[in-house]
């Protein structure tokens, strides 16, 4: 295998042309859209239905939504092997628990790290379930012109250059 160090990004525009066709070629074959978010809920209601089965009869969502492994699970299971099989290949594969960027920017403590991203995921996941999907479920509904996803997928853009700028801001690119 031709393991290529550092070499040239995606075009992010062929990216995101084949995002969208990944996407089609999703619903044709198997009748499912893109989205992660509702994957987490599933496998902590499996968890809470495991230790604390009353509780988890008296939550409705879970009459509509079945807590367990699913398609879904397994599409997130899938982004991470491939991940992991995309960075080996091309040689830019390292356990870091503290990424060169945030580290000429915030500095090398993991403590505060882990605590901003936790804080960070945790608002994420919130802001995923309130908007009714994450961005690759926002970008599902995009496709069937969903005023909401394209909503959400512009302030993903307002917030996702906002952010980029804040840790951008010395040059380091």
């Amino acid at each position: 295998m031709n393991q290529q160090k550092n070499s040239k990004p995606l075009n992010p525009y062929v990216g995101g042309i084949l995002t969208g066709l990944l996407i089609i070629l999703s619903v044709l074959v198997s009748g499912n859209y893109f989205g992660t978010s509702t994957s987490f809920v599933m496998l902590f209601g499996m968890l809470e239905e495991a230790i604390l089965p009353e509780r988890f009869a008296q939550i409705a969502y879970f009459d509509v939504v079945r807590a367990g492994i699913s398609w879904q699970v397994l599409f997130v299971l899938g982004i991470l092997i491939g991940g992991f099989i995309a960075a080996k290949l091309y040689g830019n594969f390292s356990f870091r628990s503290i990424p060169s960027i945030w580290k000429n920017h915030v500095g090398t403590s993991k403590k505060k790290r882990y605590i901003i991203a936790f804080i960070g995921g945790t608002i994420s996941m919130i802001g995923a379930r309130l908007a009714a999907g994450c961005p690759s479920g926002q970008m599902s509904s995009s496709i069937l012109l969903s005023v909401s996803g394209f909503v959400s997928m512009i302030f993903f853009f307002i917030f996702g250059i906002i952010v980029a700028q804040l840790f951008y801001r010395r040059g380091e690119k």
